[in-house]
């Protein structure tokens, strides 16, 4: 029941972006040279990106949506929970310094139709020019405080992050006409690969993560797990949760 915090349970399940991230190395104390990896088979080949995926490495089946920003209110409203969408165009970022911002501020960049994707990413400076080197997807439940209303003020369509949001949230969705979209947690390196160029930077006092970067992306994939509709697979899997639940804390004689 606590959000994030797997270890908070006597028998844990670690999934998705912490699963991914475990490495260790132990090193020489004296030299500081890595003498042995942790947490992985130093023996086993690295993995190689499948043939036939995209540029984040994403296995392509030909049933995925196209999406092109910006975006419309009819175009999300034909999108249902499960789909598969590839995103092509513009994204902005924005996690919890830009959201408290947006409350209180006009956005420094036109947000109708866009693609606002809770991010921090990691970026480093090559001369003038940024360069996105991860930018993986960030706990969304966040900004639940915040989103319906900045979809409403602002025209967002879609809404990317990761681990779902709530009733406010999905409640805006279905008003509106816009969706949200799942990015895979763990996979920050292989989203940086979908990233074709950063195109600017607002609001970079807040701090490199918390900025509002925008991104120009090319079949960037996520799911749809909630939509236009009132349907929201992060609902359904909580209330399934609950039950299961239920049941397994009722006594046995």
């Amino acid at each position: 029941m606590l959000n994030r915090l797997p270890a908070s349970f006597f028998v844990s399940v670690a999934y998705d972006c912490w699963a991914f991230r475990r490495l260790g190395v132990v090193l020489d104390a004296k030299t500081g040279a890595i003498k042995r990896w942790l947490y992985r088979d130093e023996q086993a080949a690295d993995i190689k990106m499948s043939q036939g995926a995209n540029a984040g490495g994403f296995v392509l089946t030909g049933n995925e949506k196209i999406l092109r920003p910006p975006l419309t209110e009819a175009q999300m409203r034909e999108l249902t929970v499960g789909d598969v969408v590839l995103i092509s165009g513009d994204v902005f970022t924005g996690r919890d310094a830009v959201h408290a911002h947006l409350m209180k501020n006009a956005p420094p960049v036109d947000l109708n139709g866009a693609v606002l994707y809770h991010c921090g990413p990691v970026v480093l400076k090559d001369g003038e020019k940024y360069v996105i080197k991860a930018a993986g997807p960030t706990t969304s439940s966040r900004e639940e405080p915040y989103q319906g209303t900045v979809i409403k003020n602002y025209g967002i369509r879609a809404v990317m992050g990761k681990g779902g949001m709530g009733a406010k949230t999905s409640a805006a969705l279905k008003e509106h006409g816009a969706v949200y979209l799942n990015a895979i947690g763990g996979a920050a390196q292989y989203y940086a690969k979908c990233i074709d160029e950063v195109v600017d930077v607002n609001l970079l006092e807040f701090g490199i993560p918390e900025a509002m970067w925008h991104l120009r992306v090319t079949d960037f994939p996520a799911i749809v797990t909630m939509d236009a509709h009132g349907n929201s697979l992060h609902a359904d899997v909580e209330q399934a949760s609950a039950t299961m639940l239920a049941k397994l804390s009722e006594p046995v004689f």
